[in-house]
């Protein structure tokens, strides 16, 4: 027989052998590599669609909106920083409440939403002010509120969309497999689907954009969401979708609630007695006890006299809790550590990314004598360099480097390697920029609008293909490591995770932007007058300082999962 719980203390129930195996054989049916084709282009549908409204915003909020340079950078950064943070609110949902399936689903739908209103916005001009014909002077007027109002709410609905599927969906698909090697190919292979979405975006919506009209290429990306949506509702009968266990942060709060309140509780006196649920259900330890690390933890699972019921028994509280939700908890702040120095790893590729746009404004984007590449369309570069690395990465690297040192590359390792190339495409963005600045003096070409700088844009693909390298390695080491070392109640939360580090660290990319413009004379809204090579310096000095930081936070970290030979997680106890 199996035993079946529920959190939050709801009851167990127990099956009979018929029960359990009817259970198994609809199980059987549903999740394994037949869901892959539903959820890969589900997510390329979707990243189609959300690549085509972020990646040229804004490019959209200065020729279409009139806004200053500097200014739509940092819009840019807070709606990427909010899609990246409501990841966060989705997981928490899908795993509390819903599940992961209803939250994608919905979510992708009211991305469409933001798509349309996004199709309207472009094609109605009344929604947006008259264009300027000098991009950036004085002159140009400014939305009106309503206008204001329309953009706002677009954005927040796409953003809404984005951020309600983007990593949410990564789970879902986690879900389909038992196997840890299985999960950590599909998270290749999600990011690989992620990543040509973007692509396609990048070049094709984008261009259409540019060169044939803004309401066109918003119609392809709400095409490419009804697709995406349509898709993965057609795969819904073969999804295994994996039942909520109630909001694992309330256990997590009574955990500590309960440490607390047993603070002066000697854990020397006498003999300990660990309460492990009403089912009595035994974590895998030699003695039968919680771990040893944070042991002021353990003592919200130790039983008191006063934690007993009036019938002699004992049941989750405010003041007990079982040896697992005390566990969870531990590996929580075990992990927070490395996590966080994620955050600054972000923030350097936040402003990176918005402000290379900016430079590509400015200088010469010719492919032959005929063809301009669109500013926005050079993230590209960026893409493709992820795509490739994530490849070759999985299926060259990974194995060579297994066949030589005769054991796995680790996802911390893999995020270290991440870390350092992300610091040299800072230096390389900061010594392009040096010579971009050289050929504006030489040029005289400071303080004029709207002059093209005699040199291609074609420098900047350099720092897009290293900082493309630096993710291939890090985002899907990350996301791996957290959904191998996050707690079971907590697997959307550990994708998500990424996603939250990612947003903090736009945040901050726009809050080091605002302060940067306020206290020196670096980014003025003509970039050719400030010292742009000078932030990216500062951001490769963060980024190397951040390293340290990680380097010490993983000395520390010890693994509690690893993969046996034969596929199969186990837990270690230390």
């Amino acid at each position: 027989m199996e035993m079946q719980h529920v959190h939050e203390g709801k009851v167990s129930v127990e099956t009979t052998p018929r029960e359990e195996g009817q259970q198994v054989s609809k199980e059987s049916k549903r999740g394994g590599w037949i869901t892959f084709p539903f959820i890969t282009a589900s997510v390329m549908g979707l990243s189609i669609a959300a690549g085509g409204w972020t990646a040229n915003l804004i490019v959209f909020l200065i020729t279409e909106f009139n806004v200053k340079s500097i200014t739509a950078t940092k819009i840019y950064n807070v709606v990427l920083a909010f899609s990246c943070l409501f990841p966060v609110a989705g997981a928490i949902i899908a795993d509390s409440f819903f599940g992961s399936f209803p939250v994608v689903a919905t979510f992708a739908f009211v991305s469409l939403l933001g798509m349309i209103m996004a199709t309207l916005t472009a094609t109605i001009h009344s929604l947006r002010p008259p264009r300027c014909a000098l991009i950036g002077s004085d002159t140009c007027e400014t939305p009106s509120n309503l206008q204001h109002a329309i953009l706002y709410m677009n954005l927040t609905l796409a953003a809404l969309g984005f951020g309600g599927t983007r990593f949410t969906i990564a789970t879902m698909g986690a879900e389909q497999f038992d196997k840890p090697k299985e999960q950590g190919t599909f998270f290749s292979w999600f990011y690989f689907a992620l990543y040509i979405g973007n692509v396609i975006s990048y070049t094709a919506v984008i261009y259409v954009q540019d060169n044939v009209g803004w309401g066109l290429g918003f119609g392809i990306c709400a095409i490419a969401n009804a697709v995406g949506l349509v898709v993965l509702l057609l795969g819904k009968r073969f999804y295994r979708q994996v039942k909520p266990m109630g909001s694992p942060f309330m256990s997590i709060a009574r955990v500590m609630v309960a440490a607390i309140r047993k603070r002066k509780i000697s854990r020397a006196s006498g003999s300990l007695d660990y309460y492990f649920g009403a089912t009595g259900n035994m974590l895998k330890m030699e003695d039968g006890s919680p771990t040893k690390s944070f042991r002021f933890l353990n003592r919200a699972a130790l039983k008191t006299e006063g934690d007993r019921q009036l019938d002699g028994s004992y049941a989750r509280s405010w003041r007990l809790c079982t040896v697992e939700e005390v566990e969870d908890l531990k590996k929580l702040v075990r992990i927070i550590p490395i996590w966080s120095s994620g955050i600054f790893l972000g923030t350097p590729i936040g402003v990176f990314g918005s402000l290379t746009i900016l430079q590509a404004l400015t200088m010469d984007r010719h492919l032959g004598p005929h063809f301009k590449i669109p500013a926005s369309s050079f993230a590209v570069f960026n893409l493709l360099a992820t795509t490739i690395s994530i490849f070759t990465i999985d299926n060259f690297l990974l194995p060579m480097w297994q066949n030589m040192i005769r054991r796995p590359l680790t996802p911390l390792q893999r995020i270290g390697i991440g870390h350092v190339i992300n610091i040299l495409a800072m230096v390389g963005s900061a010594l392009i920029e040096t010579r971009r600045l050289h050929v504006v003096r030489t040029h005289q070409l400071s303080g004029q609008l709207g002059l093209v700088v005699p040199m291609s844009a074609l420098w900047l693909v350099l720092p897009l293909v290293v900082i493309g390298i630096s993710e291939g390695f890090h985002f899907p080491g990350t996301i791996a490591l957290y959904y191998q070392e996050f707690p079971k109640s907590l697997k959307s939360t550990s994708t998500a995770m990424v996603s939250l580090l990612i947003g903090i660290g736009l945040y901050l990319s726009t809050t080091m932007i605002d302060l940067t413009d306020r206290t020196t004379g670096w980014l003025p809204d003509n970039i050719n007058d400030g010292r742009l090579d000078n932030v990216f310096w500062m951001m490769a000095v963060i980024g190397a300082l951040n390293f340290g930081y990680f380097l010490g936070c993983a000395k520390i970290f010890k693994y509690q999962h690893v993969e046996d030979h034969d596929g199969q997680s186990s837990e270690l106890a230390y």
